[in-house]
């Protein structure tokens, strides 16, 4: 949860916008219907075994729509739940419960898909101790929520901006130059403790990228035997992270030629969502 409070300025302006393109100048079938007044308890429902995610967020909805609304969950961030099992209860008007149902669910089941996938990964390489990340490939204003589900799941963030880091990818290289002059270049302006990356695609770069002394070193796209021979070339003098089309039927291989850390960029550009439902129940007078 702490994680996904330094978040809570974002967060806060996310939801607002959310509601507002769901709702736009009302939720005009809740309203027809519903007495503003009646009262209703909210159930949701695990409808697949799933690493949970979001809840907080699910809270948030709820008391932005009705801020006497009174949230139980019955489970924690980051915690395996079973197929129809209850996750949390809200007891709120029955407007709120309505017309936030969707929006509540659908960061739910984002975010638990997130850390349902990472958690598939980490216990994939369970016994390495290779650190799987994130990547930048997110949806546009969401990062910080889906780096927050990577982490739940068990995983690294890596770089959530730009600013966070430097990693200098072949694109930059197309237009600086080698690979040793890209490194010594953003080395002699990089703030101090900031650390160096660089992307290389053979060894023959990666032998530039440890002369010019980076201190990370994504190994791009490598096969099984280029892996274990830049680890042997590295000798532990630099950070090695491989990427590229990793899957859950790779990763193990890839973490045992003994590489620091394995980045995904489906956990958030390719994952599935969890499955939730919301039953709600009028509170009798």
């Amino acid at each position: 949860m702490k994680k996904l409070l330094k978040f809570e300025p974002d967060l806060e302006e996310i939801i607002d916008r959310a509601l507002k393109e769901d709702i736009g100048t009302g939720d005009l079938t809740t309203e027809f219907l519903v007495d503003g007044q009646k009262e209703a308890r909210g159930f949701i429902i695990a409808e697949e075994k799933a690493v949970v995610c979001g809840l907080y967020i699910v809270k948030k909805v709820f008391e932005k729509l009705d801020p006497n609304a009174e949230f139980k969950s019955r489970i924690e961030d980051g915690k395996e739940v079973e197929q129809s099992n209850i996750v949390a209860e809200i007891k709120a008007k029955a407007q709120s419960l309505l017309t936030g149902e969707r929006l509540a669910l659908n960061f739910l089941q984002k975010l638990s898909g997130v850390a349902t996938m990472t958690r598939k990964f980490v216990k994939a390489v369970e016994g390495t101790g290779v650190a799987i990340a994130g990547t930048r490939k997110t949806t546009p204003l969401l990062r910080g929520l889906q780096k927050y589900a990577i982490e739940t799941g068990g995983g690294m963030s890596h770089r959530l901006r730009l600013d966070d880091g430097i990693l200098i990818k072949d694109n930059h290289l197309a237009v600086v130059g080698e690979v040793k002059k890209a490194v010594k270049k953003a080395k002699a302006r990089v703030s101090p403790g900031m650390k160096v990356e660089v992307e290389v695609k053979g060894l023959g770069e990666l032998k530039e990228a440890l002369e010019a002394k980076a201190d990370i070193i994504l190994l791009d796209n490598m096969n099984l035997e280029q892996l274990k021979e830049a680890v042997k070339m590295n000798a532990g003098r630099a950070i090695l992270e491989a990427s590229g089309g990793v899957g859950l039927e790779t990763v193990r291989k890839i973490a045992e030629t003994g590489v620091n850390y394995i980045s995904v960029g489906a956990l958030t550009h390719s994952t599935k969502a969890v499955h939730f439902t919301m039953n709600i129940i009028p509170i009798d007078e």
